[in-house]
C-alpha cells in the first residue's frame, strides 16, 4: 500500500525541529525510517506532517566523559556495533546492535528511533534497562527519564508529542570498581530477525567470586522490557555457579502476562525467558573480571 498524503519538513537543528513540532501538532519525527515508514505504508500510522531530523548533526555521535557514555539519538545500529568506545566500556550495547535485522537496517536505523518506537521485540530496550541507562529528552524543558520508566506500554513511551529524544546516557560498565561482564542473547524470528526472546544481562563479581551486582532484562516476552529484578536480588552475595543461577531463574523469573501470537505462545515465550535468562547470566558471569 501507499501511505496517506503528508507534508514534509526537514529540520536543520534540534531547536528547528522543536519549532516545527510546535507548529504542527501530531507531526511525526523521521530519522532512519525503518519503523515509521512501514507503518505508514500499511496505514497503521497516518501523520499529516513528517519532520525529517536525519541530518541534525548535534544528534549524532558516541562520547565518553566522567565515567559515562553518551550516545546521540541519530547514531546508527552499525555505528553502535563498530564503536571502539562501546567495545571497551559498554560491549553489550554493541553486541545487541550487531544482532539487529540485516546490514541495510543496521546502516540506516537509529538508536533514537528504535527506542522511541518501543517495539517489544526490538533488541535495544532491554539492554538499556539492564545497564541502567537514562533517556535525555528535550521539549519546552530538558528532562531525563530512566530507561526502566521510559517504556510505558505496547509501542508506548514517556516521550511527549512536543519532545525530542536527544541522547542516551549509559554507565561505564568497565569503571574503576572492576569490569562487569555483560551479554545479550536472543532467539529470533527466522523471517524478521525480531526477538521472540532476547536476554540482556550484566554481572559484577566480588574478589571471592560471589555476585556483587547483577541485572537481567528481557525483550519479546512482554509489552515492555521485562526487568527480572527478583532474580538478581537472589544472586547478590551468592556464588555464581550454574546451579545457583538456575535456581534463582527457575524460582523467581515469572512473566505474568506474556505476549502471544501465531508463531510463539505466551507459555512458550515465558519458558524461553528462563532458558535465555540463564544463558545470558552465565555468559555475563564468564566475561566478568
Amino acid at each position: 500500500m501507499f501511505p496517506a498524503r503528508f507534508d514534509y519538513h526537514r529540520a536543520t537543528t534540534v531547536d528547528d525541529a522543536l519549532r516545527l513540532l510546535g507548529e504542527h501538532p501530531g507531526a511525526k519525527l523521521l530519522a532512519g525510517g525503518h519503523s515509521l515508514i512501514p507503518m505508514m505504508k500499511l496505514r497503521l500510522a497516518m501523520p499529516e506532517v513528517l519532520i525529517d531530523v536525519g541530518r541534525v548533526s548535534e544528534l549524532k555521535g558516541i562520547e565518553r566523559e566522567e565515567g559515562k557514555i553518551y550516545v546521540g539519538a541519530l547514531t546508527t545500529h552499525a555505528e553502535l556495533a563498530a564503536s571502539e568506545v562501546l567495545a571497551a566500556h559498554c560491549p553489550i550495547l554493541a553486541e545487541a546492535a550487531s544482532k539487529i535485522a540485516d546490514p541495510a537496517v543496521r546502516n540506516k536505523g537509529t538508536i533514537g528511533g528504535n527506542v522511541a518506537h518501543a517495539d517489544p521485540a526490538s533488541d535495544l530496550p532491554a539492554v538499556l534497562v539492564a545497564t541502567g541507562a537514562v533517556i535525555h529528552l528535550k521539549g519546552r524543558r530538558q528532562r531525563q527519564v530512566k530507561a526502566a520508566d521510559f517504556f510505558t506500554g505496547l509501542l508506548a513511551t514517556d516521550l511527549g508529542e512536543d519532545e525530542i529524544l536527544t541522547r542516551i546516557e549509559i554507565p561505564d560498565l568497565h569503571g574503576r570498581s572492576g569490569h562487569a561482564g555483560s551479554a545479550y542473547l536472543k532467539y529470533e524470528h527466522p523471517a524478521s530477525g525480531y526477538a521472540i526472546c532476547g536476554a540482556a544481562a550484566v554481572v559484577k563479581k566480588n574478589a571471592d567470586g560471589t555476585c556483587a551486582a547483577a541485572s537481567l532484562a528481557l525483550n519479546g516476552v512482554s509489552a515492555t522490557p521485562f526487568d527480572a529484578a527478583r532474580v538478581c536480588r537472589e544472586l547478590i552475595g551468592a556464588p555464581l555457579d550454574d546451579a545457583v543461577i538456575r535456581q534463582a531463574v527457575n524460582d523467581h523469573l515469572h512473566v505474568g502476562d506474556p505476549l502471544s501470537d501465531v508463531y510463539a505462545s505466551g507459555l512458550y515465550r515465558a519458558e524461553l525467558a528462563k532458558v535465555y535468562g540463564r544463558r545470558a547470566l552465565r555468559l555475563a558471569r564468564d566475561r566478568a573480571r
